[in-house]
């Protein structure tokens, strides 16, 4: 599982550097709720301490590594342009951000699984392919708004493939749970970036990891916040204008 991860984001960064659009996906169906909860980790710490450890096994565990890894790097990169930008959309996804990373922090600890982040400062990560993806992603972004307002719909659509792989993978309630809740916030996100892409570029966005049935699913749910994604609306509210915390 974790090999398919890598590929996914090695592809990510060679398409951003090169400009090149890749419409082949991973053909699995969008299984996050249509709804999403903004994420109250209090509240998912209590569920986790009534349900049944299990044994996991090594694709489970480094699914939990990997995934911690890439909440950070989402984080790190949404930092970094909220710096340069000023945008609402980088300053609260990049929070929210920070809860999918403690979410899952929450399952290492439970599982006593050693944190691939310990004292990691921002942009410094143990995975050698994340650590050079996000280097990619930063000098990407860099060049303009646009440009990062990219970034952010490939980092969720990779990371909505990555959730969605996993989760197929493996069974223990308790990693499930998890990630339903980034899966459904990582839904949220792209809404929003897809919204604020279009605007600021005048385009139709098109999904170049996803499917375009599964994008165009996740752009019609209907966010944690009232809001509605292209379902009548191009995906102009829905969390368009940066609100989305989960």
């Amino acid at each position: 599982m974790r090999y398919l991860s890598l590929l996914a984001v090695t592809v990510l960064a060679l398409a951003l550097l090169t400009g090149c659009s890749d419409d082949t996906s991973d053909p699995v169906a969008v299984t996050s709720p249509a709804a999403a909860v903004p994420l109250n980790l209090d509240d998912l710490a209590t569920a986790l301490t009534d349900m049944e450890l299990k044994d996991l096994t090594p694709d489970d565990t480094a699914g939990l590594v990997y995934m911690r890894e890439e909440e950070k790097l989402a984080r790190d990169v949404y930092l970094t342009f909220a710096d340069q930008y000023a945008l609402n959309v980088f300053t609260n996804i990049s929070a929210s951000e920070q809860k999918h990373m403690d979410a899952v922090l929450l399952l290492l600890d439970r599982y006593e699984i050693t944190d691939p982040i310990g004292d990691n400062a921002q942009g410094v990560f143990q995975d050698e392919t994340l650590q050079a993806l996000h280097d990619d992603l930063i000098a990407t972004g860099g060049e303009s708004l646009e440009e990062a307002l990219l970034v952010g719909c490939a980092i969720e659509e990779i990371d909505i493939l990555d959730l969605m792989s996993y989760s197929a993978e493996t069974t223990p309630a308790d990693i499930l749970l998890v990630y339903g809740h980034l899966l459904a916030g990582s839904s949220n996100h792209l809404r929003a970036y897809v919204s604020q892409w279009e605007q600021a570029t005048g385009q139709t966005y098109e999904p170049r990891y996803l499917s375009v049935e599964d994008f165009e699913a996740i752009m019609a749910a209907t966010n944690g916040h009232g809001g509605q994604g292209r379902g009548g609306h191009r995906g102009r509210h829905g969390g368009g204008d940066g609100s989305c915390r989960n």
